[in-house]
């Protein structure tokens, strides 16, 4: 039986034997022994993007350290408002920083994200023009999540995008890329994708 440590774009925790690209975290742990979870999602504020192999450490996922995570993709993490980390993924992290409007280290983007990707205990959205967006943010339509690329919104699956459809325009949708993130697509930021999610 997996655990119940799999992101979805709307940063909802589900069990899914489908297998991620990235793991991250929320600042700490936030499952009990028996690799159960209470009420709590987070730990902190600080809630992180990370490669899966990482100078050749090997974790007991949910053991006496931190709660690990799984994304599909870096686009999912950052949907569920997650940014990348600053040990193993140094680079994208730098850069993403640079693109950050208003602050630019670690603890100001987790505080600006956590007010961004919240209202209150309930999972923010916004809404958008889809023509405004950048390719790489996330969005609600129809009850189904799509991610945009190019002259596609590619639907997310906890297993990979599995329909492209035409990009629609002049059109609202729900935003779950919290705002800050766009910008940073928006500057050029190049999150990684799935493999299904190439065009």
């Amino acid at each position: 039986m997996p655990l119940t440590n799999r992101v979805t774009p709307f940063a909802d925790l589900i069990a899914d034997a489908a297998r991620g690209t990235m793991m991250g975290n929320r600042g700490g742990r936030f499952h009990d022994a028996s690799r159960q979870l209470g009420t709590r999602r987070w730990a902190s504020k600080q809630w992180i993007c990370c490669v899966l192999d990482f100078r050749g450490r090997q974790r007991k996922v949910w053991g006496d350290s931190y709660t690990e995570l799984f994304f599909l993709d870096e686009v999912t993490a950052l949907a569920a408002g997650h940014r990348p980390c600053f040990e193993c993924r140094r680079k994208d992290a730098r850069a993403f920083a640079s693109l950050f409007p208003r602050v630019h280290t670690a603890p100001g983007m987790d505080a600006a994200l956590h007010r961004e990707r919240l209202d209150g205990r309930a999972r923010r959205t916004d809404r958008a023009a889809i023509d405004a967006l950048p390719d790489g943010a996330m969005i609600a339509r129809d009850g189904e999540v799509y991610a945009l690329r190019g002259q596609h919104l590619l639907r997310w699956t906890p297993a990979g995008y599995d329909k492209a459809l035409p990009r629609v325009r002049c059109i609202d949708a729900d935003l779950l890329t919290p705002p800050s993130i766009v910008e940073v697509l928006r500057r050029g930021y190049a999150p990684l994708w799935h493999a299904t999610g190439a065009l």
